[in-house]
């Protein structure tokens, strides 16, 4: 059995703009075919518009409030939402609240920089 935990993963900037913590990953774990990393976005801020190739991805709200943007249609979305993220749809998250919005992202297969396209 394997297990991990947020505290081990050590935060960093992603291509989008947000901070990102690695829960669970090919590179540092058993997983091969997904992955789970918390994002943060401060408020007032946003990720970069961008799409995936492969992944399909859930954003699942843990605090805050957002305005996600899915190909095309924007929604008002907050804590305990799930957002279902096709592959090759252009895509990107603002806060629109006071406080942080942090969320999970579950993405399968797993997320590479490589599978991310800005813009």
């Amino acid at each position: 059995m394997e297990t991990t935990s947020r505290e081990k993963a050590e935060p960093f900037v992603a291509k989008d703009g947000s901070l990102i913590r690695e829960i669970v990953h090919p590179r540092s774990s058993g997983a091969r075919n997904q992955s789970l990393a918390e994002a943060t976005v401060r408020p007032g801020a946003r990720t970069k518009e961008h799409h995936h190739g492969r992944s399909e991805e859930i954003y699942y709200l843990l605090e805050g409030e957002g305005r996600v943007h899915v190909g095309g249609e924007a929604r008002e979305v907050g804590r305990t939402e799930a957002i279902i993220i096709p592959p090759a749809v252009r895509h990107y998250i603002e806060n629109v609240g006071a406080v942080d919005l942090v969320f999970l992202c579950c993405s399968a297969p797993s997320y590479w920089d490589e599978d991310m396209v800005l813009g």
